[in-house]
């Protein structure tokens, strides 16, 4: 039985650049996508895009942006609820199945690292939204951390389960059930939210 391709993620978080690298070398790395919505940093300047991208081709390691069809800030006010950016109408569009598909090929050449700026998988859509999405598709995708650890989608899907306290069998709630049910809960709590108006911005419409 063929082994499932493998794809790896990545937060840039707090990381110097060497220490980036390290982490891309470590895992044996040969190209990063990056899946930020915005790919700049207002304190970390070395992970704006067209300097992270001239930096890793310097290292031999290619560079795409992403963001556009993985992002996770979506610009079209239907792929919200309640202000929240919803990823499970953002993983149903076009435009993400042709993200996921440019992912899975690239994955046929390239070993690649998904990169977005949240150092936990758990906080961040390259897990409860990309990943998810690859893990469904039959690739297996696995999560390098700052210390390099390398964890995998499963683990991480664990771990979820005991957060949202739904890891205990139940005959009548399917893991399956319980585990769409973690994600979702997961998501409202971490994803991009749209900032309520101010009281000014209020005044200025007549509320």
């Amino acid at each position: 039985m063929q082994a499932a391709v493998e794809v790896l993620t990545i937060g840039h978080s707090t990381l110097s650049y060497e220490r980036f690298l390290e982490l891309l070398r470590g895992a044996s790395v040969t190209a990063v996508a990056d899946v930020r919505t915005s790919p700049y940093s207002r304190h970390f300047s070395h992970f704006n895009r067209s300097t992270l991208r001239d930096e890793l081709r310097e290292d031999d390691i290619a560079y795409v942006f992403l963001g556009e069809e993985l992002g996770g800030r979506p610009k079209d006010a239907r792929f919200y609820c309640d202000g929240v950016a919803d990823y499970e109408k953002m993983a149903r569009t076009d435009e993400f199945a042709r993200g996921l598909e440019r992912i899975i090929e690239g994955a046929q050449k390239y070993r690649i690292a998904m990169m977005c700026s949240e150092h936990d998988p758990l906080d961040c859509h390259r897990c409860l939204l990309v990943g998810r999405a690859l893990r469904e598709r039959g690739m297996r995708v696995r999560h390098i951390l700052g210390n390099g650890a390398i964890i995998d989608q499963g683990e991480v899907e664990a771990r979820l389960l005991d957060m949202a306290g739904k890891n205990d069998d139940d005959l009548f709630d399917p893991v399956e059930k319980r585990l769409a049910a973690a994600y979702r809960d997961r998501a409202m709590r971490v994803a991009f939210a749209e900032r309520p108006p101010s009281d000014s911005q209020k005044f200025a419409v007549g509320e």
